[in-house]
């Protein structure tokens, strides 16, 4: 089987990536003037080093993972797309054109699915149905968080409470400078 995108990218970043695989603790505390090396502060840089770098590989590990999310959804919107241009109703010229000359176009030809193939499509296809349904449903959570804080905020409105104390005073300087600008012109 041909690696995959994510496996291409994994092999490549990932593996070569955990800072002692780069560089050894001996090795880091060389790097040091001979008065330094002993101290344990060199050694708790290079923990902080490692730790940062770990960080940065799981951000990686994460970006691999939506590329290849990605990836996946752009093949399916271009195989949808081929199989939508298949099922349209196309005039007679182009039908006898295919008739007598056979297809023109070097799209491959959709095969039918057998179990083993099927199962990979549909398991990635449940895992984006899912990300999509988590997203809708984070959408969803933010969309609810920030209508009851439109609404509480309205509700100090309408009983004169406002967080800042000074808006009613801002808003009247405001307006007496738009007066003042507007009596010049």
């Amino acid at each position: 089987m041909a690696p995959t995108e994510a496996t291409i990218l994994s092999t490549f970043l990932l593996s070569p990536a955990p800072l002692p695989t780069i560089i050894s603790l001996k090795a880091f505390t060389e790097l040091f003037p001979r008065s330094q090396q002993s101290s344990p502060q060199v050694k708790a840089l290079y923990r902080d080093l490692q730790h940062q770098r770990a960080r940065l590989t799981d951000a990686v590990a994460r970006n691999i993972g939506a590329e290849a999310k990605r990836g996946n959804a752009q093949r399916r919107v271009v195989v949808r797309a081929r199989r939508e241009a298949e099922n349209e109703d196309q005039d007679d010229e182009v039908d006898v054109e295919r008739i007598l000359f056979g297809p023109t176009s070097n799209l491959p030809v959709s095969k039918p699915h057998t179990l083993t193939s099927i199962l990979p499509e549909l398991e990635s296809a449940v895992e984006e149905v899912e990300d999509e349904i988590r997203r809708l449903d984070e959408e969803a959570e933010s969309l609810l968080a920030e209508m009851q804080s439109t609404v509480g905020g309205l509700s100090d409105l309408r009983y004169g409470r406002l967080a800042n104390g000074q808006l009613r005073e801002q808003v009247l300087d405001g307006l007496e400078r738009l007066e003042s600008s507007c009596d010049k012109r």
